[in-house]
């Protein structure tokens, strides 16, 4: 480097030997391994500060991290929790810091698929009760439809809308209490 300037740090022994079989390791010399290092951590820390504009840009704050000790016990029921969710735990604690500053009662993916299916389920039913009213209505006769099928349906949905609303309760509950309940 013709114009470059020296840039030097203080170590331990057993750092500067350990750098220099990580240099050599890599076939660099340690001057060239610590420049590389320096490269890197400045291009890293350019990077960053532009990410940094972007996402106070945009108002995330993705970038943001916080660092919370647990006792041993308390991650164990972390991690369970999480679990029987089906989220990693560092999720699982962001939706629940959420949920708590927020007021709000969040809908794991499992959950909210399982209600999406209920509501297509409902919908289908729907369906066949509107082209079953119509067909009465123009004075039609409804084949093989009788009463026992259409209160079979009823029932159906009446079902679906009962363990829906089990579903959410459910939800809201283990979200106050820390514990998944199953739906009665």
């Amino acid at each position: 480097m013709g114009n470059g300037t020296h840039l030097a740090t203080w170590v331990t022994p057993d750092m500067k030997e350990r750098f220099a079989a990580t240099a050599r390791h890599l076939g660099l010399s340690d001057s060239a391994l610590l420049r590389r290092m320096i490269e890197l951590t400045l291009r890293s820390a350019d990077a960053a500060s532009l990410e940094g504009a972007v996402a106070s840009d945009e108002g995330t704050a993705r970038a943001s991290r916080l660092t919370v000790r647990l006792r041993p016990e308390d991650q164990m029921l972390l991690a369970e929790r999480a679990a029987a969710r089906g989220m990693a735990p560092a999720t699982y604690v962001s939706v629940l810091a959420r949920s708590h500053l927020r007021s709000l009662t969040p809908l794991p993916k499992e959950e909210l698929l399982a209600l999406k299916r209920a509501v297509a389920e409902l919908s289908a039913i729907g369906r066949n009760l509107n082209q079953i009213a119509r067909v009465a209505s123009q004075g039609g006769r409804t084949a093989a439809i009788g009463r026992e099928e259409v209160r079979a349906m009823l029932r159906v949905a009446e079902a679906l809308r009962y363990h829906m609303k089990a579903l959410l309760r459910a939800n809201e509950r283990s979200w106050s209490s820390g514990h998944a309940e199953a739906a009665h």
